[in-house]
């Protein structure tokens, strides 16, 4: 006898609106689970009749492939996916759309599903997949509810054609799906030989941007990972060169275009202010001293050409983005679920963090917003100290967080970089988003966990 499960979502906009975001490219990515270990090995033809979805997923060091059918499509009314193979017995999952009297649309998943093993795999395996499920659907529901928010929001300045660099990266892989589900197009800007929907490019020189004819904004999120190695200098001139070298080229190349794109959103960084302990910051306070610092200063400054070419330049300056899937949060996560997170140093340093869901959306508001140019702080409404982030990482996870990480040994595991990404105290405020309307997704820390660790209150 299968277990069935049902979970409704009201709509902010129509019925067919909600099953055409459905339909668009990115709907896939953006319904799977931030915590989970999945990649899409196949997407398929859409959710149309017989078109085949392909998942791999990895729980620790085991590897499976979900394989499912898409059928019973019914344009604006209903469309169906069955597992083929998989870790079930069985799975059907039917998306059923009704249309309100208020004008407003419903969603409601029904799934009917068995796990191996009978009544002992029920007995057994049952109040974990029942939990795994109610999880997963309440993400679902909350990202598509949120995204269609936003689409709707920015509905009368249209759509846009977009071309992205970094578009692979932890941001970049979140933003592409936000914007094509939201039915702009986009272009991905790539090292090596591209595919469809890329242009080729080299960031260490200018090129011939003529493929980018048609393109209406530019996102720049291409760079060197801060944090992946310990800073000698060879690292720390490859951190600089793609972020200052790399964006006066492309900024040089946009510039030459016969026609330049509208707007471009440069990635930045809240390291300019540096270590600025308990002062509050926003747009109009001074860089900071440090590293960071003067990366993040010149790498805003590379884009005059740009500039000078008359396109709107949007320098979003990011603070700790928490993902569970890469960066700062991931890193903490096993030592924090094994019982032995703590505070790094004092505690009293300030994180100013955004989740990724809303670094994708900042990223959106700027291109769809003409007032903002010029710097953008890029984190949530309520920085919180080293201390204040740790407790609440553990609240979220149930665990104790009893073993601080004193400043000597980080700067002996990591070196230099601790003292710029986890002891530097940066207090910063998102002055211009707030101003301009920005409605944050998290705005609260454990909001944030909470829906990117799929732990419920």
């Amino acid at each position: 006898m299968p277990t069935t499960f049902e979970r409704r979502l009201d709509l902010p906009v129509s019925a067919s609106a909600g099953f055409d975001w459905h339909e668009r490219p990115g709907a896939l990515d953006r319904l799977i689970p931030a915590w989970e270990r999945v990649a899409i090995l196949k997407r398929g033809d859409g959710i149309r009749d017989g078109s085949t979805v392909e998942l791999g997923q990895r729980l620790g060091p085991l590897r499976m492939k979900w394989v499912a059918r898409h059928h019973t499509y019914r344009r604006h009314r209903e469309f169906r996916d069955t597992q083929v193979a998989g870790p079930f017995r069985s799975w059907e999952h039917r998306h059923e759309f009704q249309q309100r009297d208020d004008g407003r649309g419903v969603l409601t998943d029904h799934i009917a599903y068995q796990i191996p093993g009978g009544l002992l795999g029920q007995w057994i395996g049952g109040p974990f997949i029942k939990r795994k499920v109610d999880a997963m659907f309440a993400y679902r529901h909350q990202t598509t509810r949120d995204d269609l928010n936003a689409h709707e929001r920015y509905r009368p300045a249209g759509t846009l054609h977009v071309a992205v660099t970094g578009a692979s990266g932890l941001v970049g892989s979140t933003l592409v799906p936000l914007l094509t589900t939201g039915g702009h197009q986009v272009t991905r800007l790539v090292r090596g030989n591209p595919s469809e929907g890329e242009v080729a490019w080299n960031p260490h020189e200018t090129f011939d941007a003529s493929s980018l004819d048609g393109v209406d904004a530019v996102v720049h999120l291409a760079g060197e990972n801060i944090a992946a190695s310990r800073w000698s200098p060879q690292v720390k001139q490859r951190i600089y060169d793609s972020r200052v070298q790399g964006t006066r080229a492309l900024c040089e190349s946009l510039a030459a275009m016969n026609a330049p794109p509208k707007v471009l959103v440069c990635a930045s960084a809240i390291g300019i202010y540096g270590d600025r302990g308990d002062e509050e910051l926003d747009e109009t306070s001074a860089p900071g001293t440090g590293f960071l610092a003067d990366v993040a200063r010149d790498w805003e400054a590379a884009t005059q050409p740009a500039r000078e070419a008359g396109i709107r330049v949007v320098h979003l300056r990011f603070g700790v983005i928490l993902s569970p899937r890469d960066g700062a949060l991931a890193k903490m996560l096993l030592p924090f679920k094994l019982g032995g997170g703590g505070r790094v140093g004092s505690g009293k340093q300030y994180w100013s963090w955004i989740s990724i869901d809303d670094a994708a959306g900042a990223i959106h508001h700027a291109l769809m917003t003409e007032s903002l140019t010029g710097p953008v702080n890029a984190v949530a409404p309520h920085a919180v100290t080293n201390l204040e982030f740790t407790k609440t990482l553990g609240h979220v996870l149930r665990r104790p967080t009893f073993l601080p990480v004193p400043a000597f040994a980080a700067r002996l595991a990591l070196g230099e970089m601790v003292d710029a990404l986890l002891l530097a105290s940066i207090r910063v405020r998102p002055g211009q988003l707030e101003q301009s309307g920005y409605q944050f997704r998290q705005p609260t820390l454990e909001g944030a966990l909470r829906h990117l660790l799929g732990r419920a209150a």
